[in-house]
């Protein structure tokens, strides 16, 4: 059983859809598990466990009220991977918007490199290799 796995409310689900597919499964080895771009769910998993979870954020309508759409960066997602810059590439094929291109971090550690996007609906994900 999974004890805790993020979940991202989606706008635009067949755009997030389209991101986080191309970025779970080409660069983390991930596999879609349930879902497609229609939604209104979609699951990833990685080696059993669940990776991420996307969920079209109209269906959490009624339940809870929802901060207005748009990039608050209260939380970032963060995918380790081998090499940064092959990662954000993928990224931007599947809709990623760059906004901080892969770098060295050595302030962070002496090995970590990061990039910084954005997937469709404006959520922040970080690339990182260490």
């Amino acid at each position: 059983m999974d004890a805790l796995y993020p979940r991202v409310l989606a706008g635009d689900f067949a755009g997030c859809f389209r991101f986080y597919d191309g970025l779970l499964g080409k660069v983390a080895g991930g596999t879609l598990v349930k879902g497609d771009p229609s939604g209104p769910y979609a699951n990833w998993d990685l080696g059993g466990e669940a990776l991420l979870a996307l969920l079209d954020r109209s269906m959490m309508d009624g339940v809870t009220p929802l901060a207005p759409s748009g990039p608050c960066d209260a939380v970032m997602l963060v995918l380790k991977v081998e090499d940064v810059g092959a990662a954000a590439a993928v990224a931007r094929e599947h809709g990623g918007r760059l906004v901080a291109p892969p770098v060295a971090r050595p302030q962070w550690g002496p090995t970590v490199r990061t990039a910084h996007l954005r997937d469709p609906d404006g959520n922040l994900v970080e690339l990182q290799s260490y």
